[in-house]
């Protein structure tokens, strides 16, 4: 399972912005790079987007049967997608799961000027180096593997996890480098027919036309005045996980007639947990 006791994950989103304004402006990455930007490929016919202001569940710390009147469901890629209703495969796709750091290629791991692996701290991932295009590339190979058993499954969709990655790279990754990655990522999904979430940095959801990503899934964006930005950029196709009363009362306030939000506890646990919520 990718996210076990899952806690919330905020990053510093005005440095965040002024990052990724000053990669995405630019037309050139590391060592002359053209990264230009230009149009995503075309989606294939059969790629479903989420249905708007739909009934929604975040699942991925484990699957339980929906709730009534939900239509859109989050799970783990480990798990089964829901019979019948629109679903989301989570992929944690820009960082290493701690007891899968020794599975992928050493010179894959992000590391600093002393060699030593950049860890998100909050999680005890490894990040991954999307740093140049090869590596990118031999990152996606992998990812993908996963998203072809996404689709395998049945899931309408993949959410990639941790697009925002760069935000704790330490200035090793930019913002640039995150959506030419998530762009292979969104490449690969579409031809198998899924739709591709992008997954919070809300900074960059003003990109899609560069990514391919469809729509978004946000974490707490009621909470830090976001969800405007998220609706603007992906015309409403947004489901919201909240994690307190007082965010999900903004969400709704503001949205809750627009975009599918939902309250979830801070471990997305399962019901008989003793701190399971969902409202």
């Amino acid at each position: 399972m990718d996210r076990t006791g899952m806690p919330v994950k905020r990053v510093a989103v005005a440095l965040a912005a002024l990052v990724a304004l000053a990669a995405c402006t630019s037309g050139t990455g590391r060592n002359g790079e053209h990264t230009g930007g230009g149009a995503a490929p075309p989606k294939p016919r059969n790629v479903q987007l989420p249905p708007r202001n739909a009934g929604f569940d975040y699942q991925i710390g484990g699957a339980y049967p929906p709730p009534a009147r939900v239509r859109i469901v989050a799970r783990d890629r480990s798990a089964d997608p829901a019979r019948g209703l629109y679903n989301i495969c989570y992929v944690n796709a820009f960082q290493a799961q701690p007891d899968a750091r020794d599975d992928w290629p050493a010179d894959l791991l992000l590391r600093d000027k002393a060699g030593k692996v950049v860890m998100d701290g909050d999680w005890d991932e490894a990040l991954l180096d999307i740093s140049t295009p090869a590596k990118r590339e031999r990152i996606a190979a992998r990812i993908n593997q996963w998203v072809d058993d996404c689709a395998a499954k049945g899931y309408d969709a993949v959410e990639p996890d941790n697009y925002d990655s760069y935000t704790r790279s330490r200035g090793l990754l930019t913002a640039d480098d995150a959506m030419s990655f998530v762009k292979l990522l969104s490449a690969h999904a579409h031809a198998n027919g899924l739709a591709v979430a992008q997954k919070n940095a809300v900074e960059l959801a003003g990109f899609k036309s560069r990514t391919g990503l469809d729509f978004a899934v946000a974490e707490e964006c009621g909470a830090y005045d976001e969800c405007g930005a998220y609706a603007e950029a992906f015309d409403d196709r947004v489901v919201v996980i909240e994690y307190t009363d007082s965010g999900l009362e903004k969400a709704r306030s503001g949205f809750g007639d627009r975009l599918s939000i939902v309250r979830r506890d801070a471990q997305v646990s399962t019901p008989g947990d003793a701190g399971y919520v969902r409202e």
